[in-house]
């Protein structure tokens, strides 16, 4: 799947999860997922753990982790 739609799967919205990045839908932050994955877990036990993610949404996680940060 090309950045641009896994990109898709991220919301930065004020109104939810304050402001964090999260996976739509699911109010699971980007910042839980890339510390899960750092911390040595596979994308399968994230899943285990958060039934409601797909592979993809790991992937989306990833790839925002991976962006410039404008700061």
């Amino acid at each position: 799947m090309p950045n641009d739609k896994l990109l898709e799967r991220i919301s930065v919205d004020p109104a939810v999860c304050a402001g964090k990045p999260c996976i739509k839908g699911t109010r699971i932050y980007i910042a839980i997922i890339l510390d899960s994955l750092a911390e040595g877990l596979t994308p399968e036990q994230i899943i285990d753990h958060y039934p409601q993610l797909t592979i993809d949404d790991i992937r989306a996680a990833v790839d925002y982790g991976e962006q410039p940060n404008d700061s």
